[in-house]
């Protein structure tokens, strides 16, 4: 990998999302828990979710992944609250396609995934981006 490469894919605004994640730690009461794990590189995420009303009220996550995975989190952290397990699946499949099909940004809340578009070149790197969501979204919905 170039070095114009990794500075292309390692932005500023993608290593500010890396360091400030929302909603880091665990819920006390959550309606659902899962962790994904991706075996290529190691990186782990846990996510607790409180489900009431249909809607997220209550996200927590512990992100031990790469600072594309940190910053995919970070993404999903900013958005999820008052979204629907439907509206999580549809930002989860849209970043996927973003990822691996040049599918458009996923639409908002979740268009800050924006700052992942440099990814598509490694796809190596996309099954770590896709942790944070892929637990989020079996949390909500009781799939461990």
């Amino acid at each position: 990998m170039a070095d114009d490469d990794l500075m292309q894919l390692y932005s500023r605004r993608l290593l500010a999302l890396a360091a400030d994640i929302p909603h880091l730690g665990r819920l006390s009461d959550p309606s659902g828990t899962a962790t994904r794990r991706s075996p290529q590189c190691g990186s782990t995420v846990t996510v607790d979710v409180a489900v009431r009303g249909g809607r997220v009220d209550g996200f927590a996550q512990e992100v031990r992944a790469c600072a594309l995975g940190q910053a995919s989190a970070a993404i999903l952290g900013g958005a999820i609250l008052g979204c629907t397990p439907d509206q999580l699946a549809q930002g989860r499949d849209q970043l996927h396609a973003m990822l691996t099909a040049g599918g458009p940004v996923p639409v908002a809340p979740f268009d800050a995934a924006e700052s992942l578009l440099p990814a598509r070149d490694f796809p190596n790197r996309h099954a770590s981006i896709m942790l944070a969501w892929e637990a989020a979204l079996a949390a909500c919905c009781g799939k461990v």
